[in-house]
């Protein structure tokens, strides 16, 4: 890890170069000539960008057991993750050099650096807890395996980590989330010896309820006396940091933050103390990174990792030993360092607000939120937000929906205090919301709590790797809800 630090390029150059060794025989390589191309410049020009729909036919033929196609020999294995607009859900393979080079690679590299951050950690003496999806046999070809990408990793667990996790695997897998949580509640609650646990928020918060509603404790600390980190990814810690603060009531308790997709295992943070992971460029991932600039353009523009600068938003590209070729899973990054290249998540491609040229990301709403719920004392759960448009006589803003773990004093002055920490975060919003001159103040509904459990539950992305929108351009989603909650649309 130490040589990537030090010698990020020569590093990647490697990579590439392994990457189109490779492939250069697959029917993917063939057609873009992989074996001509000799530099990252020329590869870039050659293959073009792509995102699911573009290779979707090549994986449904590898689903189906064709060898060499993007990726070289046969793929198995197949990561089942939220779909496309066309798609319920997208299948991204696996290889067995992926899951071993990058998925789980990738965890033995947060481990190891948290063992650097903290010599008395305990992950290989005591417990930790894994909470996994399901797998399944795809029917037209039952050799092919299906599910969520933390399902695969616990199903080829190497057999050193496997007497250190809890419940036992058969739980861990099972497909019903409802069933899941409550077993794994029932099993947990008699564990003493937790020591770390690893998972999305969302899903361990209910999971955390539900222990201390079991064992009538006020805290987790009560329950598991020798708890050590909480290890999260898929969204921003931030709205959630003050609800883990109760449940783990503790200077000593640390928060380890990862970059974990089915894609791959791209990022892990070093140093806890500091905003920012580090990003992995030695588990057979290739990087680019697309420019906010570029994002809407016909051909646009990609930059390698030498030239990316601190501070700018970037859609992130990937090519990896799983056949994912100058592919972008929809993810955007910014640079806190580039010595050595750390990273944070901004949000998604297609998860901001800009129906009035605000450009609002994820991550702008993601701080304004702890910075609300901190001089409230506030917690949340979930939320998403959405433009309110234009009307006859009437300005636009911004609509929040708000699940509250614990609610502020006044929801109006939350709200104001909400709505100022994003003018100071964003100054597009605020020079928009300049004397209400182009936007009013933001909107703000706060919902029973369940509400996004359930609204998630009734469109079938109830648990693995499903999250709540955050942000949309549109309307969809905040009408959905509100209608599913009783409201008025």
């Amino acid at each position: 890890m130490q040589r990537f630090m030090r010698h990020p390029h020569q590093v990647q150059a490697n990579v590439f170069r392994d990457l189109l060794e490779a492939a250069r025989h697959t029917k993917y390589g063939r057609k873009y000539g992989f074996a001509d191309i000799r530099t990252q410049a020329h590869f870039s020009h050659q293959v073009p960008l792509t995102e699911y729909e573009d290779l979707k036919p090549y994986i449904q033929r590898m689903m189906h057991g064709e060898k060499d196609v993007l990726w070289h020999g046969q793929v198995r294995w197949y990561s089942k993750s939220s779909g496309t607009t066309s798609d319920k859900s997208k299948f991204i393979p696996v290889s067995a050099q992926n899951l071993k080079r990058c998925h789980i690679r990738g965890s033995w590299d947060t481990m190891c650096l948290y063992y650097h951050h903290r010599p008395d950690a305990r992950q290989f003496e005591l417990k930790s807890l894994v909470m996994g999806g399901s797998l399944e046999s795809f029917a037209p070809y039952p050799t092919t395996m299906y599910g969520d990408v933390s399902a695969i990793m616990i199903r080829r667990m190497p057999w050193v980590g496997k007497p250190f996790y809890t419940p036992d695997f058969e739980t861990a897998l099972l497909d019903d989330w409802e069933i899941k949580l409550e077993r794994i509640a029932q099993i947990i609650a008699k564990e003493k010896d937790i020591v770390m646990i690893g998972g999305v928020p969302t899903w361990t918060v209910m999971l955390l309820r539900r222990v201390l509603e079991i064992t009538g404790k006020k805290h987790m600390l009560e329950v598991w006396p020798h708890f050590q980190v909480y290890i999260h990814g898929g969204v921003s810690f931030l709205p959630y940091r003050e609800q883990f603060k109760a449940f783990f009531p503790s200077e000593r308790v640390d928060y380890q933050e990862i970059y974990n997709a089915s894609e791959g295992y791209f990022a892990a943070q070093d140093d806890l103390s500091a905003d920012g992971m580090l990003l992995l460029l030695n588990n057979g991932m290739y990087f680019e990174f697309l420019p906010m600039t570029e994002w809407d353009k016909e051909h646009p523009t990609v930059v390698p990792l030498s030239e990316v600068q601190t501070g700018k938003n970037y859609a992130i590209v990937i090519s990896t030993n799983s056949g994912l070729w100058r592919y972008m899973p929809g993810d955007t990054v910014t640079f806190t360092s580039t010595n050595p290249y750390r990273i944070k998540v901004t949000g998604r491609t297609k998860q901001f607000v800009n129906a009035f040229g605000e450009e609002v990301m994820v991550e702008n709403t993601d701080r304004a939120l702890a910075q609300a719920c901190e001089q409230t004392g506030a917690r949340v759960s979930e939320y998403t937000v959405a433009p309110v448009y234009f009307q006859e006589g009437r300005r636009g803003g911004h609509e929040w929906l708000i699940e509250f773990e614990a609610l502020p004093p006044d929801l109006e002055t939350f709200a104001d205090l909400l709505d100022k920490a994003l003018q100071n975060i964003n100054s597009d919003y605020e020079a928009k919301r300049f004397k209400d001159i182009a936007l009013r103040r933001l909107q703000l509904h706060a919902l029973p709590r369940g509400t996004f459990a359930g609204w998630m539950r009734s469109r079938g992305k109830f648990g693995g790797q499903h999250k709540v929108p955050r942000l949309a351009n549109h309307r969809e989603y905040v009408q959905d809800i509100l209608g599913f909650s009783g409201e008025r649309v």
